[in-house]
């Protein structure tokens, strides 16, 4: 396939790796910060043709994994309201929360319906002016542009019944989270290509600096991730900690400047929940007060309760690198994508879904 065979070549991935060996005289510990790596990592065994010198762990790269279950009982409150119709990428449907997910309402009678865009959700309240219609908007600093232009097309067209759920997270303070936990075992990180094409790189360099951790931006092809393993690897050796950029096809440092102006004008920094790391301080994106109109958390406060959370999934360790997917006691018993315990196990970007996609036999 065009322009992507060159990124799949297998000579390449392979003199790739030889030079990884050839680069690590110690162990290191290397984090890929976005599910899609981690997603290529596994189907294409990349870490089975390094050293065993190199571990990769998997990072909180996946924003269906990060979005906190009492945002997901919001979402099914919402979805449950008469009259409501709650929209959402097909992902999130099969989420768990504490209580029951968005297909399960959906079951119960609750109008959730799949769209493909933000904007096809603002096309349903444009169809439907006397239900309220309400997006949930998830994902990192990648989709927040789309979900900023979906508030400023309802305000244009005056569709006062359209409303985002919002839970966005943002990637910068979690790898500052991370790398201040007592329990931190990364040494350097490959960060995900597709955030930094809209927020660029300027971010990462005092985070680099501040912890001594390299930061590789790479893309999501195999040699794009070798490529970024092997300057990471150069770069521990080194003693040197950097940001550098490995995705230049795509990325530029000041990232895309009409797509930031378009996040800066509808949201503002928050703190945020994210399943199983907490709340991390400034690591969100939050409605402004001059569109709480378009904003479902001011327009329909919770009625019921917080609910407790479920204890047995590992999933926030496994975000912060902890441990691995087969390393908990239910993976691939009494947690499967049919019956997940946990996000990652569900989502299409999550690492225990890619270990059990690609390793169930072989993981144990």
């Amino acid at each position: 396939m065009k322009y992507v065979d060159e990124y799949r070549d297998a000579a390449l991935v392979h003199t790739l790796a030889d030079a990884v060996a050839r680069a690590a005289t110690r162990p290191w510990t290397i984090m890929e910060i976005c599910g899609g790596q981690t997603h290529a990592i596994v189907k294409f065994g990349l870490d089975d043709l390094l050293p065993p010198a190199i571990t990769l762990v998997h990072g909180p790269g996946c924003p269906v994994c990060v979005t906190s279950a009492d945002l997901i009982d919001a979402a099914v409150e919402l979805a449950l309201r008469p009259g409501v119709i709650l929209c959402s990428f097909g992902d999130m449907l099969r989420v768990p929360g504490n209580g029951i997910d968005l297909l399960t309402a959906k079951a119960r009678g609750g109008d959730v319906r799949i769209v493909y865009s933000p904007l096809d959700a603002v096309g349903l309240a444009r169809e439907n002016p006397a239900r309220p219609v309400v997006f949930f908007a998830v994902g990192f600093e990648t989709t927040a542009p789309a979900n900023a232009m979906a508030v400023l097309r309802a305000e244009r067209e005056r569709l006062d019944n359209f409303s985002i759920l919002t839970s966005h997270v943002l990637v910068p303070p979690a790898m500052r989270a991370i790398l201040g936990s007592p329990d931190n075992r990364v040494q350097g990180f490959l960060a995900a290509g597709h955030v930094c094409t809209i927020m660029g790189t300027a971010e990462y360099g005092p985070i680099a600096r501040d912890h001594r951790a390299p930061i590789i931006i790479t893309g999501f092809e195999p040699v794009d991730i070798l490529e970024g393993i092997l300057l990471c690897v150069r770069q521990l050796e080194a003693g040197r900690a950097e940001v550098a950029n490995a995705y230049s096809r795509a990325v530029r440092s000041d990232g895309n400047v009409h797509a930031r102006q378009l996040v800066e004008r509808v949201f503002e920094v928050s703190d945020r929940d994210w399943r199983g790391l907490g709340v991390i301080p400034r690591s969100g994106l939050a409605v402004r007060p001059e569109y709480a109109a378009y904003d479902a958390a001011r327009r329909f406060p919770r009625v019921a309760a917080p609910a407790a959370a479920p204890t047995e999934c590992i999933s926030g360790e496994i975000m912060r690198g902890i441990r691995k997917p087969h390393q908990c006691p239910a993976f691939g018993t009494r947690c499967t994508p049919e019956h997940p315990l946990g996000a990652p196990m569900v989502s299409s970007e999550g690492a225990c879904a890619a270990y059990h996609r690609y390793r169930a036999r072989t993981a144990a």
